[in-house]
């Protein structure tokens, strides 16, 4: 009863956010929500992590993010078959009541991958780098870094809320991936410094 009622107020609130919706807007959504139009970025942030860091720092950083991708990949899929919560575009309720759908897909809602995925990388390369840095006797965070932390956290923020918009996930779904991407992408930022001291 106690589940039922709060998946009734995450449809409720998720349509209201939905709504939001517009001609103009829409594209935008569809973009931030599209994996492969982001591959030349992460292209561009290996190319950062390598230049600012040095191969074996950059390299580890690196494979801190990539360990947090993978992470957030299976333990999204773990999650969603044991949960097997409906995708808000296949919810009768949801359609019914003018759910707004902009991407079809199968498959269930929580968590969000897309979002766990997009706030691990953000913090795997912001926070890996910043240790690093400090690790080199760096105290202060260079402006470069600050507007790279500044940028990946807008990015992940709408890549977030894109899932919404696009008729693909609940408002909790979301709210739960950043939360599992955000600590899995802390904790493998920690690892890689961990290593990078280890290694000196």
């Amino acid at each position: 009863m106690f589940w039922e009622e709060v998946h009734h107020i995450d449809q409720l609130v998720t349509l209201e956010i939905n709504s939001w919706d517009s001609p103009i807007t829409d594209p935008i959504w569809q973009f931030f929500s599209d994996k492969l139009v982001w591959a030349p970025m992460y292209a561009a942030i290996i190319a950062l992590l390598i230049w600012k860091l040095g191969w074996k720092k950059g390299l580890l950083v690196l494979a801190g993010a990539l360990l947090t991708f993978v992470f957030c990949d299976q333990f999204s899929n773990l999650i969603k078959h044991a949960v097997e919560r409906i995708r808000p575009l296949h919810d009768e309720f949801m359609v019914s009541n003018g759910l707004n759908i902009l991407e079809k897909g199968g498959g269930y809602s929580f968590f969000s991958a897309h979002s766990a995925n997009s706030f691990g990388l953000a913090f795997s390369t912001f926070l890996g780098m910043k240790l690093c840095l400090r690790d080199s006797g760096s105290s202060i965070t260079p402006k470069w870094l600050k507007a790279y932390g500044a940028w990946m956290f807008f990015w992940a923020t709408m890549v977030a809320v894109s899932r919404i918009f696009v008729g693909k996930h609940y408002l909790g779904d979301v709210i739960a991936g950043i939360i599992v991407g955000s600590l899995a992408g802390i904790a493998f930022a920690y690892l890689a410094s961990y290593i990078v001291q280890r290694t000196r």
